[in-house]
């Protein structure tokens, strides 16, 4: 018997998957990619967790939305930066 539902998850999870979706990275970069960028970005984030999306509605202003929203974009910016940055060093090493 698990203690934790299955139903229980980080918030910062759903924004930081609509944000990859937004930016079509899911699109352009590979799985291995996206799976070290959400390690990279939830890193930087506090834990929010919920059992409902609708909870947030409930729980939080819109302010504080906007707040998480600004933080994941954030967060994943400087995570693709750095990233981006190791595999142009990865390739460059190659290279030579």
């Amino acid at each position: 018997m698990s203690l934790v539902s299955d139903e229980v998850h980080n918030y910062y999870e759903d924004l930081l998957q609509q944000h990859i979706q937004a930016l079509e990275l899911h699109l352009t970069r590979d799985d291995d990619y996206i799976a070290d960028l959400s390690c990279l970005v939830l890193n930087q984030l506090p834990a929010h967790y919920i059992r409902h999306t609708v909870d947030m509605c409930y729980f939080t202003t819109p302010a504080q939305r906007d707040e998480m929203e600004l933080r994941v974009q954030d967060a994943v910016s400087k995570s693709v930066a750095w990233l981006d940055k190791k595999e142009h060093q990865r390739k460059a090493r190659e290279e030579n």
